[in-house]
């Protein structure tokens, strides 16, 4: 079974991709970037884009049509994170004990990802004793999209005030964010009822009762140590997954563009959040490549079995500010995959090449 959580396998590649490609322009790789392209225009129905050059829209396909955002949705926790750390509200360098963090990891759900977090931040002695610093933390949740911390995170940061972000930068398309480790308790096959039962059940939720059901799963993680190994993963099958995905918090193209403009821009949060964006969204500044071409550049994707989304934003050092949003709903598994391999070719043609982005018309 392929059990697929909402990762950032992409946001980590286009990293790798540039720091190998960037400086040397016809190192890109056109022919991948085409097969994204084709793969679009054949199935636009599973695709929505909305990409700006300097406030101007270049790209737009489907961009208001809601869809699943998969780990893209934990943008909105990074920017509640970096608004509390600018007042002070919390401290983004206070240590925060793992076994605290391991109440809501649920084995084989995501990957690997909380894994190799907790790999790199030994390697790179964040772990002090058995704590780490709470903006590693998040960083571990936009780097590697440890589901884990992000469900910490919105817990210690309040699940309303991470929705209040929402109204703050006026994403009135945006669909409620509640726990996505809780929700996953919500696929359980009870004793004596079917799977198919299960997933009328479900069905018939509507969005406030099922963030309910999600959060009350939560709280059972975070007041009970032993709950995560209530999770079956043998009984959630690609089927229920499905439903699962389509459940996730979902918005718009469009919206989190604009949305990354103003983190582009420098608006809406006031200045001293920006340090803690700086640290979290924009790691891959922390490369010299990057930072010989870009003033600032962020990034976060997710992906489930049938979900890709991406959504980055930059300015160069010759002022020129581009957002890209990229979702893909109702995939196969086996289109993910492909997708995934075709993106970071596909962004960086479109940020690098003049030529290809006038072949990107919808």
């Amino acid at each position: 079974m392929r059990l697929q959580m909402p990762l950032a396998k992409a946001g980590i590649a286009l990293l790798i991709f540039l720091c190998t490609d960037l400086p040397v322009c016809g190192q890109l790789k056109p022919a991948l970037a085409d097969s994204m392209l084709n793969f679009i225009q054949a199935n636009r129905n599973k695709a929505a884009l909305y990409i700006t050059r300097n406030d101007t829209a270049i790209v737009s396909l489907n961009e208001n049509r809601r869809m699943p955002l998969a780990s893209t949705v934990k943008i909105i926790v990074a920017i509640e994170f970096a608004r509390q750390s600018a007042r002070e509200t919390i401290n983004e360098n206070a240590y925060i004990a793992l076994p605290e963090l391991d109440k809501f990891y649920v084995p084989g759900t995501d990957g690997g990802a909380h894994s190799a977090w907790i790999d790199y931040a030994r390697k790179n002695n964040e772990i002090r004793g058995d704590s780490v610093k709470l903006v590693d933390v998040a960083r571990g949740m936009i780097i590697f999209s440890s589901n884990a911390n992000t469900e910490y995170l919105m817990d210690l940061l309040g699940f309303d005030n991470v929705n209040n972000v929402l109204s703050q930068f006026d994403a009135k398309e945006h669909s409620v964010i509640f726990p996505l480790v809780g929700s996953l308790f919500l696929y359980q096959v009870p004793k004596k009822t079917s799977e198919s039962k299960l997933a009328k059940t479900i069905s018939g939720y509507s969005d406030k009762k099922y963030g309910l059901e999600a959060y009350g799963h939560h709280l059972g993680m975070k007041e009970d140590s032993g709950y995560r190994n209530r999770f079956r993963p043998e009984e959630f099958s690609l089927a229920l997954q499905k439903i699962w995905s389509d459940r996730l918090p979902a918005s718009t193209a469009k919206e989190y563009a604009l949305l990354v403009q103003s983190l582009n821009k420098r608006e809406v949060l006031e200045e001293p959040a920006y340090f803690t964006i700086a640290e979290v969204l924009e790691f891959p500044m922390e490369n010299k490549i990057f930072q010989s071409v870009f003033k600032h550049y962020g990034v976060k994707g997710g992906s489930t079995g049938f979900v890709l989304t991406h959504v980055l934003y930059f300015t160069m050092k010759n002022g020129t500010r581009m957002e890209l949003a990229i979702f893909f709903n109702d995939l196969t598994p086996e289109e993910e995959q492909k997708l995934e391999g075709w993106l970071d070719p596909f962004e960086a043609q479109v940020i690098f090449d003049p030529k290809f982005r006038e072949k990107v018309k919808f």
